[in-house]
């Protein structure tokens, strides 16, 4: 079960991201996202950590959901996928609206401090015209685990994708 949260990490749950990483983590801004047990799933990002744009705003961190991502990954999915969305515009549509999402989300949850930081070290446009983990071609697919992790701290299309398909969640 996906229990959706918007919190600065605790002790506990820092000590639980630095194991799952394998290292001291950098720009954490909040746990978006935790399993039943409250174990930390994906994480919400810093836009700028040390003086360059985080290319992503949620990041998977479960080791498990890892490794099950990788699998659908390893078989080719990406592909079929880019495929699809070349012959279904809904389905683009939808693919679209998940980045345009992404990116007023991670606008929105800036400080005026960010934003300041953002418009002074020139990466407005990055961080508003690249979507789910940093991509500039909306479509495209990149990586599945920031697509899932995006799904975890909101709603993506190919998250819930995976989910109905290859049953992702039900590993958490």
């Amino acid at each position: 079960m996906v229990i959706r949260t918007d919190h600065a990490p605790d002790e506990r749950e820092l000590a639980i991201i630095t194991q799952q990483l394998g290292r001291a983590p950098r720009g954490i801004e909040a746990v978006a996202a935790t399993d039943a047990a409250g174990t930390p799933l994906a994480l919400r990002m810093a836009p700028i950590v040390d003086g360059k744009p985080f290319p992503t705003l949620y990041w998977l961190c479960s080791d498990v959901l890892k490794i099950e991502i990788s699998r659908v990954e390893a078989v080719g999915v990406i592909k079929s996928l880019e495929q699809r969305l070349q012959e279904e515009p809904d389905f683009l549509e939808r693919y679209q609206q998940s980045h345009r999402d992404y990116v007023a989300a991670r606008w929105s949850f800036m400080s005026d401090a960010q934003r300041e930081q953002v418009e002074r070290l020139g990466y407005r446009e990055v961080l508003t015209e690249r979507g789910v983990g940093g991509i500039s071609n909306w479509q495209q697919i990149r990586c599945l685990h920031t697509q899932y992790a995006h799904h975890l701290g909101s709603h993506n299309v190919i998250g819930a994708w995976m989910d109905e398909h290859y049953g992702i969640d039900r590993f958490v």
